[in-house]
């Protein structure tokens, strides 16, 4: 399976720009596979600017978009790359809606700090954009973010919330404001419980063309005063004194990267009023509101939290066999970072549950991390058109009792045994793993499973790479193996007897073990009627009778 694995990477590109990985398709299968998930992201813009509702979670809809744009990148580069259709109205902005660029590590964080001092930082409060004007005190628009230059007419609804003052004490003629209307929670630990949906809420109630009582419930963070005071301690004295005052208690002062890392972490765990996506640093200084542009800026800078779900594309399928028989499926995936780790194969478990999912090269799919940080499968979230099927191992061909012999449909499952039985809990052979039965496997005369043990030093360094110093060490594990008790060999062939049973087994050779009926074996602990049909199975079959008389010989155990 492992070359089918290499020839689907192989199948994958490089574009001219040597950013993003092309898909070897022609020109109708590109225009096909743009065009449905082109409408499918359409679909959910409609859904979440017009309906207020979020079908789809924000990152995978991110990493669906980005796909997309690099498709158009490949495929069309002339028509340019998709822009979400952000529901933007016939308001115009006073000022523009700069947006964030956001930052990928610390490292980012560190190079994009450097001169930008003085610096401040405030949680990424996850909620829906606004602005907000006021004409000589009185608040006389609320306009959606929608394409940051143009957005829709939210006065109606925003004189509904509680936290939005409708009065400012103020001389100054017009006041604009940038901020986040924000679902308000009650010791919300991000880390924890997610975002909540707490964003979709906010933009329900928003977009609803009915009254909703969330509304009056909802509260305002402002991220920024365009053509403010000009320190930002100013404007935060400033924005209290209207009524603001939630910026002000979540603003700190950062000079080093450090400091930028410790609130964030700090503000990921500890309990929260708001739903937050991480930290946004911002400097005291910025150009007059006249020049702001959307996605413009270079003043503001984001520093997201790694999320708990993230989606990435399925390169190829494998099918290891373990030594049972048992066949897994395990998807390899473009690398994706999730939490702290780089995810770059996730387990699907058994045929029948890949069966069902129905994945195939090329599938968008959604992974989380379970316990002790293990990625974990949860959902397909695309699929292409063009699907290929890959050829998995038939099921029937496998079982408890396949497999003894190196054969070349036996490779993985005859691997797996090996690997099994040089475990510390078995045979105990340190430091001979997976990889080393692998370049054994290369010599002629390594027919079954106990082959190894008429090795001699002087066939296993005439194999590549195997100097006469790792020959010798490998002959000395086999060696010292030999001394193991019966027991363990009873477990290295693979008697499917449990542990608490042949901790109670009172046999002590092969002919005793031998001569058990069904009868005898239900007799010992955790073996019941099926269990002790299996393991009689198991030892009245041919191979492995004829394993259990080489041991007999090799081991001069009767």
């Amino acid at each position: 399976m492992a070359g089918m694995r290499w020839l689907v990477i192989l199948a994958l590109l490089y574009c001219a720009s040597g950013q993003a990985i092309c898909p070897v398709w022609t020109p109708a299968t590109a225009n096909e596979e743009i065009k449905q998930l082109q409408t499918q992201l359409n679909q959910w813009d409609q859904a979440y600017y017009q309906q207020g509702e979020s079908p789809i979670e924000d990152t995978l809809y991110d990493s669906l978009h980005q796909r997309l744009q690099q498709w158009q990148r490949c495929f069309q580069p002339a028509a340019g790359p998709r822009e979400p259709q952000s529901g933007a109205g016939n308001l115009p902005h006073p000022v523009a809606h700069t947006g964030v660029k956001k930052l990928a590590d610390r490292q980012a964080v560190a190079n994009w700090m450097q001169g930008k001092a003085p610096l401040w930082l405030q949680p990424k409060v996850d909620g829906v954009a606004v602005t907000l004007v006021y004409q000589h005190g009185q608040l006389s628009e609320a306009i959606s973010r929608g394409n940051g230059l143009r957005g829709n007419d939210w006065l109606d609804k925003v004189r509904q919330i509680r936290a939005v003052p409708q009065q400012i004490a103020t001389d100054l003629d017009r006041v604009v404001l940038q901020g986040e209307l924000y679902l308000p929670m009650t010791g919300h630990q991000q880390a924890t419980m997610g975002g909540a949906n707490a964003r979709a809420q906010v933009a329900g109630a928003l977009m609803r063309h009915h009254h909703s009582p969330l509304l009056e419930t909802l509260g305002i963070f402002i991220w920024a005063w365009p053509d403010g005071p000009a320190s930002m301690s100013q404007r935060l004295s400033q924005l209290t004194a209207f009524g603001f005052g939630v910026s002000a208690h979540w603003t700190q002062a950062v000079k080093a990267v450090e400091e930028v890392a410790y609130w964030r972490e700090r503000w990921f765990h500890q309990p929260l009023p708001f739903v937050t996506d991480g930290v946004v640093m911002q400097r005291e200084q910025r150009p007059a509101g006249k020049y702001w542009l959307p996605g413009q800026s270079t003043e503001v800078a984001a520093w997201k939290f790694t999320p708990p779900l993230v989606s990435s594309e399925v390169l190829s399928v494998d099918f290891p066999i373990g030594r049972t028989g048992k066949i897994a499926v395990v998807l390899n995936l473009v690398p994706v970072q999730l939490d702290d780790k780089v995810v770059r194969r996730v387990s699907l478990g058994s045929l029948r549950r890949w069966q069902e999912a129905n994945i195939v090269p090329g599938d968008q799919v959604a992974i989380s991390l379970a316990g002790q940080g293990v990625p974990r499968f949860e959902r397909v979230v695309w699929r292409v058109k063009q699907r290929t099927v890959p050829l998995a191992p038939a099921a029937h061909q496998y079982h408890y009792l396949s497999c003894f012999s190196m054969t070349p449909a036996c490779r993985e499952q005859f691997l797996a045994r090996l690997s099994w039985l040089s475990q510390k809990p078995v045979l105990d052979m340190a430091g001979i793993q997976r990889r080393n039965w692998q370049r054994l496997l290369q010599m002629d005369d390594f027919s079954h499973l106990f082959s190894w043990l008429n090795f001699t030093p002087q066939q296993l360094q005439t194999l590549p790479d195997i100097s006469a110093a790792k020959a010798q060490q490998l002959w000395h594990h086999f060696q010292l193996s030999r001394q193991q008790p019966f027991k363990r060999w009873v477990t290295a062939l693979g008697v499917p007897v449990p542990l608490a049973a042949l901790d109670a087994l009172p046999d002590s050779d092969w002919q005793q073990l031998m001569a058990r009926d069904e009868k005898s074996w239900q007799t010992l602990p955790g073996i019941g009627e099926a269990l002790a049909t299996r393991i009689t199975q198991f030892l009245r079959d041919e191979q492995v009778k004829q394993l259990i008389t080489f041991l007999q010989q090799q081991l001069k155990m009767p």
